[in-house]
């Protein structure tokens, strides 16, 4: 009998490869939220935590860590394509050529951060909603919701800033770049918790499916056990 996937889980692992590739798009611009600078893939890359903690929830640890890979591997064939498009000549009546390279390109040392940052501040995310899942009994969806984003987040941005920056911007800065971004992405994900709760019921309700993660591997490397 061949696997099946449902709209729903399908729905969710598209809007996750969504945010992903455009957050590393738009990560590159600055912009001011009150008196603190972030960086504009605040307006996106929360999402990709909020729907992490989604499917870790309804369909389990398993089911993450396959939207996790898929996830990963989407975002770097949209990586390779941008490399290769600004190392192919551009037209003479493209004029924008620079702009183009400027948007689009990013170092190698950027674009290791991110990746190492997606793969452990996900995974650690997806284990800690399992793991909490199994220990709160079923209940408490909010409470493991911060507490996974904040474990999280605060892993995704310290391995980010830590190898992006380290030894160009100075360890204070550092600390503060990893608190304030884990701040502003934790409030993200607790204002949007009664539309999260709303919707988590709602799919668990469709799906007839709530998975506790009783004798699952953790081993991120075992795709195919799903």
């Amino acid at each position: 009998m061949k696997k099946q996937v449902s709209v729903a889980f399908m729905a969710c692992g598209l809007l996750f490869t969504t945010c992903l590739i455009i957050a590393n798009i738009v990560e590159q611009k600055l912009i001011t939220i009150g008196n603190v600078q972030a960086t504009a893939g605040l307006l996106i890359f929360p999402v990709s935590y909020v729907i992490n903690d989604l499917i870790a929830e309804v369909w389990g640890f398993k089911k993450a860590r396959l939207i996790i890979w898929y996830g990963f591997l989407m975002n770097f064939l949209a990586v390779g394509i941008f490399q290769l498009s600004m190392l192919l000549p551009a037209s003479p009546d493209f004029v924008h050529e620079n702009a183009f390279n400027l948007v689009l390109g990013s170092t190698l040392r950027i674009t290791t951060a991110s990746f190492a940052a997606f793969l452990c501040g996900s995974f650690l995310n997806a284990y800690v909603m399992s793991k909490m899942k199994i220990l709160q009994r079923g209940k408490g969806f909010s409470l493991r919701a911060i507490v996974s984003t904040i474990l999280g987040e605060g892993g995704d941005s310290m391995i980010f800033f830590v190898t992006a920056f380290y030894g160009v911007v100075p360890p204070k800065s550092l600390v503060l770049l990893v608190l304030t971004q884990t701040a502003m992405k934790t409030a993200y994900e607790i204002i949007a918790l009664p539309v999260t709760n709303l919707i988590v019921k709602k799919v668990k309700q469709i799906e007839q499916t709530d998975v506790y993660d009783y004798a699952v591997s953790y081993n991120p490397l075992k795709i195919k056990d799903v």
